[in-house]
C-alpha cells in the first residue's frame, strides 16, 4: 500500500507509500488505508431470519479468530477456503448498494459442528451448507454458521450466503477512510488489512488464500472491473477468453500494450453483467470491485503478459495511454529482476475516489484521485510479487510487503533519472528527527505502527544494506529464489532470513536482527 501526501509519490498502506519528506506524509496516508480496513464490532442482530433448521449439528466448533494480535478477531479456524464465488448486484445510488450471494468452497481441517465467517454490517437472508439450510448467529463481525450435519475432518463443503445492504467505509484517524468508498459515479473498494468482510462473508486473514470468481451486475452505462480477467471475449474482436485485447485470428500483433476503445473491449455490455476470474490464490483484502465510468486500455507487454488499465476520464491530467504503457513497462522490468510475473494479467485503475492512498489489489492495483505518480505505480506493481503472490501469514511481517515495495520504488526512481537507491538510503539514514524510524523495529512494529514509516523506509533500507553485504548478483538471486519457492503461498521473516543465509552462504542472523528487531540506528 502507498499513501499519497505532498510528495511526488504517495505511499500505500499496503502499498500506500509516498517517498521522500513528502513521501513520509504519504506513508501516513497509506497507513490510513490499512487502518481503514479494520472494522469495529457492529451491532448485528444475534439471530437470522427464518429460525433454525429442523436439525442442527452439535459438537466442536472451529476457532473464531486466526489468532493474529495485529488484527484482533480477524480470520477463523477449522477450515481452509479454496474458492469464493461472488455474485453481486451493485447499485451505487440504490437504497441498498449491494445485493450478494457468496458461494464459499472450503475443506474442514478438523471436525466441525459449527464454524465462523467474518462479516460486518450486512443483512443475511439465508445460509445453506451443502444444500441444506443452516442456522446463523451474529455477534459483531462474526457470523456463526451451524450446518444441519457435522462436517468431518477433511470433508469438502460448500456454504452459500445470501446477503444485502450498504457496506460502510471504515474511518481511522491515522489511515483515513477506506473499504467500500462511494465515488461521484460508482464505488471504489480497497481493504487492507481487514476490510473485506465489510462487503462479503469470508475468512478474512491473508493466511487463508483462495481463488475467486466475480459475477457483477451494475446499472446500464457503468463499467464493473475486478481482479483477474473478464470471462467473456471482448465484443467484436474474436479474442480469446481471459485475454482482453487479443486481436482476431490473422490480425497483425503489435509490441507492447495498446489502447482499445471502451466500446470495443467488452467490459461494458448492454446486459450490464460481467464475469471476472482470479486463477491464482488471493488474500481477501486484495479483492476489489470498482464501478463507474472508465476509459479502458487493454493489450500485452512485449513478453506477452496481458495488461488491463482503467482511468476515470474526469480526472484532470491523468493520461490513460501513459498509465497503460507505464504498467506494461514496470511489469516487464520487475519480471526481469524479481522472477516471472506471478499472475495471468497486470494493469491498474485510477478512480475519482477521495482517498489518499493506493493499494496493491491483485493483478490490478487501485489508486485514488491524487493522480498518476510513477514511483507509486512501481511500488504497487512490486507488491504483485511481494505481498500478493507471497503473502504474509501474520501481519507482524508486513515489512516483507512494504520494505520490498519501497526498495522497488527507489529502484524505479533511479532507473528514470532520479536519486539512486544508495542516495535514498543515505538520505534516510542521515536524516534528522527519525525517531519513528529507529525506535520502531520493522520486524515487529506493533499494531499501531504496522503501516508506519519504519516498516516502509527501514524495511527498504534493510534490503539495500543486504545488497551491500552480499553483492548485487547474490542479492537478486535471493529475491528470485524467494519469489520462486514461495509463489502463491505465504512467508515469514524467519523463512526469508533462512533463505538469505542459504543462498548467500553467509550467516546473516545478526545482521537481520540489528535491522529488523533492535531499536537504534544499525551500522551501515
Amino acid at each position: 500500500m502507498h499513501t499519497a501526501g505532498n510528495s511526488p509519490s504517495p505511499r500505500p498502506h499496503g502499498s500506500r507509500a509516498v517517498r521522500g519528506a513528502a513521501g513520509l506524509a504519504a506513508l501516513a496516508v497509506a497507513g490510513s488505508l490499512t487502518a481503514a480496513c479494520q472494522v469495529p464490532l457492529g451491532d448485528d442482530d444475534p439471530g437470522g431470519p427464518g429460525g433454525p433448521p429442523k436439525g442442527a449439528a452439535t459438537g466442536p466448533a472451529g476457532p473464531t479468530t486466526a489468532g493474529d494480535d495485529y488484527v484482533p478477531g480477524d480470520g477463523n479456524g477449522g477450515y481452509d477456503v479454496q474458492h469464493y464465488g461472488l455474485k453481486l448486484t451493485i447499485t451505487p445510488d440504490g437504497p441498498k448498494q449491494l445485493d450478494g450471494t457468496a458461494t464459499i468452497t472450503a475443506t474442514a481441517t478438523e471436525q466441525l459442528a459449527r464454524f465462523n465467517l467474518d462479516l460486518t454490517g450486512l443483512d443475511v437472508s439465508s445460509i445453506e451448507v451443502d444444500g441444506a439450510q443452516a442456522r446463523q448467529q451474529r455477534a459483531g463481525s462474526e457470523l456463526e454458521v451451524t450446518p444441519a450435519k457435522t462436517l468431518r475432518k477433511g470433508a469438502k463443503f460448500t456454504t452459500v450466503v445470501k446477503y444485502s445492504g450498504t457496506p460502510k467505509p471504515v474511518s481511522d484517524p491515522v489511515l483515513g477512510k477506506y473499504g467500500w468508498i462511494r465515488t461521484p459515479d460508482g464505488v471504489f473498494v480497497a481493504c487492507q488489512p481487514s476490510g473485506a468482510h465489510t462487503w462479503f462473508p469470508s475468512n478474512d486473514h491473508p493466511s487463508d488464500k483462495a481463488t475467486f470468481d466475480f459475477e457483477l451486475t451494475v446499472p446500464q452505462g457503468l463499467t464493473a472491473i475486478a481482479n483477474g480477467e473478464p470471462d467473456t471475449p471482448p465484443e467484436g474482436t474474436g479474442g480469446t477468453p481471459g485475454l482482453p485485447g487479443t486481436p482476431p485470428t490473422g490480425a497483425p500483433t503489435t509490441d507492447g500494450p495498446g489502447v482499445v476503445p471502451v466500446a470495443q473491449h467488452g467490459l461494458t455490455r448492454r446486459d450490464t453483467t460481467t464475469r471476472w476470474r482470479v486463477k491464482s490464490p488471493m488474500a481477501t483484502y486484495l479483492a476489489t470491485v470498482d464501478v463507474g465510468r472508465f476509459g479502458v486500455a487493454t493489450g500485452k507487454t512485449p513478453s506477452g503478459i496481458p495488461v488491463i488499465t482503467a482511468v476515470d476520464p474526469t480526472l484532470p491530467g491523468v493520461s490513460l495511454d501513459q498509465f497503460h504503457k507505464l504498467n506494461g513497462n514496470i511489469t516487464e522490468e520487475w519480471s526481469k529482476l524479481f522472477g516471472p510475473y506471478p499472475f495471468s494479467s497486470s494493469g491498474g485503475l485510477i478512480d475519482n475516489a477521495d482517498v489518499g492512498f493506493a493499494l496493491e489489489t491483485q493483478t490490478r492495483p487501485v489508486y485514488g484521485s491524487f493522480g498518476l505518480q510513477p514511483t507509486i505505480v512501481a511500488h504497487e506493481l512490486a507488491h504483485q510479487w511481494f505481498g500478493d503472490s507471497i503473502s504474509v501469514t501474520r501481519w507482524q511481517d508486513i515489512w516483507l510487503n512494504e520494505g520490498f515495495a519501497t526498495y522497488a520504488e527507489w529502484l524505479w526512481d533511479e532507473k528514470t533519472g532520479g536519486p539512486s537507491v544508495q542516495q535514498h538510503f543515505d538520505e534516510t539514514y542521515e536524516g534528522l528527527g527519525a525517531s519513528e524510524l529507529w525506535n520502531v523495529p520493522p520486524g515487529n512494529p506493533g499494531r499501531k505502527q504496522m503501516f508506519g514509516r519504519s516498516v516502509y523506509d527501514r524495511g527498504g533500507m534493510t534490503l539495500v544494506a543486504l545488497r551491500n553485504r552480499v553483492g548485487e548478483n547474490t542479492f537478486y538471486k535471493i529475491l528470485r529464489t524467494w519469489t520462486k519457492e514461495r509463489r502463491h503461498s505465504g512467508g515469514t521473516t524467519e523463512q526469508f532470513v533462512a533463505l538469505a543465509n542459504r543462498v548467500s552462504g553467509k550467516k546473516l542472523d545478526a545482521f537481520f536482527d540489528d535491522w529488523l528487531y533492535q531499536k537504534g540506528r544499525p551500522a551501515k
